[in-house]
This record gives structure tokens, C-alpha cells and sequence, in this order.
């Protein structure tokens, strides 16, 4: 699904996901997206940022508070401030325009791939829980507790603590987290990271004897501890 309010913008998308054999759900506003995704399930939806009554931004929340998929942003805009907001709300990458249609095909490929290898690792390589004081993560039911409260992971985030949660205390790079849980074919921004763990820590506040420790100057790891 695609939402942005330029025809011009989404005939060219349509075309070329024409040749590319990928169905293609076309709305006009913000508003219309949202009435949409109550009646057909997309396997990803795009977002422009302006456009009118309900923007890009808000539309996104929306979308993630209800919906479990992916979402790439689409703004005239090359404002970091921009970039880093779209993925605080939730969005999987983010696109300033004007930009090529083969590239915007070839990130939607790329979170898929990310999507299959992430599961792929759940299946077959991981234990089937891991437990650490009052942080338990149930990797088969992609369900945590934390203290006794249990939280909503987007899907990178349960991926980035559970890929923590292999190695309890070892220190991470940005570029060794982009590589093993993000993969080798990521085009989207470096910031990435550090918004997943901020909605990460913020998500386990409850948790009072585990956190994602930052280790300045390094990366970070998952700290098991008294952490204030």
C-alpha cells in the first residue's frame, strides 16, 4: 500500500511495480490509508510525510499502534530530525524524494529478507526462552515480561533483544547490530540503532535488574544488574 497525495508520484510507483509484478493499493491522504488498512492486509505500507489532514508521521503511529507491519517513509525532506522521528514512530526505513522506484523495490526486498532471516534464526537457533531476573523473552511466543508487565515489541525490537539476549554482558557495535540483526543488505540510516534502543529501554522501564547499557565510545550490551 502506498499513501501520498502526488498522482504523479504513485503512477510511477504503479508502473513500475506493474513490471515488477508487485499488487499496488493506492491512498490519497493519511485518513484513507488508515479506513484501508481495516479491510485488506498489506505486506508493507509507504508513506508520504506531508500531506494533508492526518501527515505521514501521525499516520505511521497510528499504523504501528494497530498493525503488525512494516513501514517505509516518504518525505521531500532530508532533515535528520525528520529521519529519526519517522523511526521513533515506528517506520522500518525512510526515503527522501525524489528517489528511484528500483531502489524503493530494492529496500522493500531487503526488510522482507530481514523479516524471513529473522524467523529463520527464531525457528531454528534459538533456545526457546531466555530468563534473566525480572526479564523473561518467550522466543517461540514472541512474548516478554518485564518485571510482571508484559510489553509489545515492534518485531525489530523483539529481534534486537533477543540477539542481546544470546550474549548477556558483550559489547556491540552500531555497525556489528546493523550486520547481525538489521543484515548486510541494509540501505537505511545509521540512526537506526540508537532509536530502537532508546523505544527498547523506554519499553523495558519496568524492568528494574536488566537494561541496554551504553558503553561510550563502543556500542552497547544487555546488562544484567541494578540499573537505575
Amino acid at each position: 500500500m502506498i499513501a501520498d497525495d502526488d498522482p504523479n508520484v504513485r503512477e510511477i510507483i504503479r508502473l513500475y511495480f506493474r513490471q515488477q509484478l508487485i499488487e499496488l493499493i493506492e491512498a490519497p491522504d493519511g485518513v484513507s490509508a488508515l479506513a484501508m488498512l481495516a479491510e485488506v492486509k498489506p505486506d508493507i505500507v509507504i508513506l508520504d510525510v506531508m500531506m494533508p489532514g492526518l501527515d505521514g508521521f501521525e499516520t505511521c503511529r497510528e499504523i504501528t499502534k494497530r498493525y503488525d507491519v512494516p513501514v517505509i517513509m516518504l518525505t521531500a525532506k532530508n532533515d535528520e530530525f525528520d529521519r529519526v522521528l519517522g523511526l521513533e514512530l515506528g517506520a522500518d526505513d525512510y526515503m527522501t524524494k525524489p528517489f528511484s522506484p528500483r531502489e524503493l523495490v530494492a529496500r522493500i526486498k531487503a526488510i522482507f529478507r530481514r523479516m524471513q532471516k529473522g524467523q529463520a534464526a527464531i525457528e531454528v537457533d534459538a533456545p526457546s526462552q531466555y530468563e534473566f531476573d525480572d526479564l523473561a523473552i518467550h522466543v517461540t511466543r514472541r512474548e516478554v515480561i518485564a518485571g510482571s508487565v508484559k510489553i509489545d515489541l515492534r518485531p525489530k525490537e523483539f529481534e534486537l533483544l533477543t540477539f542481546f539476549a544470546k550474549s548477556p554482558g558483550d559489547v556491540f557495535t552500531r555497525e556489528q547490530l546493523l550486520e547481525q540483526v538489521w543484515g548486510y543488505d541494509f540501505l537505511g540510516d545509521m540512526r537506526t540503532v540508537d532509536v530502537h534502543i532508546k523505544k527498547l529501554r523506554e519499553k523495558l522501564s519496568s524492568c528494574h535488574n536488566v537494561c541496554i547499557h551504553t558503553v561510550w565510545g563502543v556500542g552497547y550490551k544487555l546488562e544484567v544488574e541494578a540499573c537505575s
